[in-house]
């Protein structure tokens, strides 16, 4: 498998000094450019942007995957097996509250993954996977 570019997604927020705490200390990103209504971070290897809005977006609906509600509108990363488990016992560590505990997802079928879902202070909910082979991201 090839290193995809890296992406970008600018999303809104509703604070940026809580996003920023969020991004940076629980989530361990970077900052990168930021003026007064928004902030670069460096989302393992990608840049997002969170906007301040003044006005907070609706609660979007689940879809049932695997025996769990998934957010319909979430991003995330995938990372490396061993990075996945450090984030997790780092969340752990630090009190946060899963949206969906770390699990493994389709448990001896194609896509076999381990994931988590967390929800940031704008209710964005991120959910962050890895694979113990790379080759099955895409298996159908």
């Amino acid at each position: 498998m090839t290193q995809a570019p890296p992406f970008h997604l600018a999303f809104p927020v509703s604070d940026l000094e809580a996003t920023r705490r969020f991004y940076v200390d629980v989530l361990g990103c970077r900052v990168g450019r930021e003026a007064a209504r928004w902030i670069d971070f460096d989302f393992f290897g990608h840049q997002i942007s969170a906007h301040l809005v003044d006005e907070p977006g609706a609660v979007l609906p689940t879809n049932p995957v695997d025996g769990k509600d998934v957010p319909v509108r979430h991003f995330g990363a995938i990372l490396e097996w061993r990075a996945w488990h450090a984030l997790v016992e780092r969340l752990r560590g630090l009190g946060v509250a899963f949206l969906i505990e770390p699990h493994i997802r389709f448990v001896g079928e194609p896509g076999e993954q381990a994931t988590l879902f967390v929800v940031d202070p704008s209710g964005h909910a991120l959910e962050f996977k890895s694979f113990q082979d790379a080759r099955q991201i895409f298996a159908t």
